[in-house]
């Protein structure tokens, strides 16, 4: 009966909120790891009690998961109560005085300058998809979009003349980022020259893959990590971390906190700050790294 429970959320999700493909697989997997570890302890989703979520936190914290990780899984499990308490699946809201674990100052990771210029320098420009590769590595580190809305643009979204592009981002909320030159005459390459070549069907996806269709979220992945081997950047690296370090060196080059928030989609400006911290760390890494008596 869990399992259908789940089911029955997802399909809530999907048809009455209408949330994002990616939104609703993470509930899902967070809500399944729960219902998994409900099983082996011989409860049922409905007949959860606050005790019961108070080992699950236990159960995680135990496991070693992030702070992070822990509070979003617990949120998760607090928006599938109250769904079912509105079915009037349950009678009581288990999760009514649920308290999230306390998260620690959370520092994203970065490029330094340097790292990115090699990065975007690693694509082959002497081949069709070093050209792509390139336009794409380019427009993610002017724009910060998220790898989702870079891998979904369509070629009316962007606007090279004006140097501008329209993304849809979180909320079906949309956009405007400006790109800069660099990133603007890549993109130009890659449309004029690639894309048809590449593209087979009657499509308006900007990127495609090699066989035609449009670049996924995992082919980038893979490609960035390629990339970044060849580069010689063996720290962690993802797609996010290019839109961090996006953000980050706006702010250290002097941009406003607001258009930053702005430019990245942000819909509170707190999401926002956490890019001052990271620039805080820098500044007191060089310090005491550089300075006598650091």
């Amino acid at each position: 009966m869990s399992h259908a429970l789940i089911d029955s959320y997802v399909e809530y999700l999907t048809v009455e909120r209408s949330s994002l493909e990616n939104t609703i697989t993470a509930y899902e997997n967070d809500l399944r790891h729960f219902v998994s570890w409900l099983e082996d302890n011989g409860i049922s989703a409905d007949q959860v009690q606050a005790a019961d979520l108070a080992r699950y936190t236990s159960y995680c914290t135990k496991r070693k998961l992030k702070p992070t990780s822990i509070g979003r899984c617990l949120s998760t499990i607090r928006q599938f109560y109250r769904f079912l308490l509105e079915e009037g699946i349950v009678h009581a809201d288990p999760t009514r005085d649920m308290a999230s674990p306390k998260r620690g100052k959370y520092l994203p990771d970065i490029l330094s300058l340097e790292e990115v210029d090699r990065l975007l320098a690693s694509p082959n420009v002497s081949t069709p998809l070093g050209i792509r590769d390139k336009a794409m590595l380019e427009i993610l580190y002017a724009t910060g979009l998220r790898v989702t809305e870079l891998v979904e643009l369509k070629m009316n979204n962007l606007n090279l003349n004006a140097g501008f592009l329209i993304c849809l981002g979180k909320g079906n909320k949309e956009r405007l980022v400006p790109m800069g030159e660099t990133a603007r005459r890549c993109a130009r390459e890659y449309i004029d020259m690639v894309r048809p070549a590449l593209v087979r069907t009657a499509s308006d996806v900007l990127f495609c893959s090699n066989r035609g269709s449009a670049m996924t979220r995992q082919n980038f992945w893979y490609m960035i990590k390629r990339y970044a081997h060849t580069a010689g950047i063996f720290k962690s690296i993802s797609p996010h971390v290019l839109r961090h370090s996006f953000a980050t060196h706006l702010l250290a080059g002097g941009a406003d906190l607001r258009s930053v928030q702005m430019m990245l989609g942000h819909a509170d400006i707190s999401t926002t700050q956490i890019y001052t911290h990271v620039t805080a760390a820098r500044l007191k890494e060089i310090h005491e790294t550089y300075h006598p008596r650091g």
